[in-house]
């Protein structure tokens, strides 16, 4: 009986240390604010998930989602002034 046995190294080896790097939670302090937004929206749909959405409920979820949006323009009007070589 022949055994086939794997004889390379790993491809892509683990890290020695699994932590976010600096730059990593730069990324998420500064998506902070719409990820919070995307949970307000979310929540606000699951609330309706079991029921038909009153008048308050749509309210709701409409404002969650324009403020979501607003947020995720800002962010990328952020971004895109970041960019060097004054890309438009």
């Amino acid at each position: 009986m022949k055994f086939i046995v794997a004889r390379q190294n790993r491809v892509t080896p683990l890290p020695v240390d699994l932590e976010p790097t600096d730059a990593e939670l730069d990324a998420i302090e500064w998506e902070l604010p719409l990820i919070l937004a995307d949970v307000d929206l979310l929540d606000a749909e699951i609330t309706v998930l079991d029921r038909v959405p009153s008048e308050l409920d749509e309210r709701r979820i409409r404002r969650a989602r324009r403020r979501m949006l607003a947020i995720r323009r800002e962010l990328t009007n952020q971004a895109i002034a970041a960019l060097p070589g004054g890309a438009a």
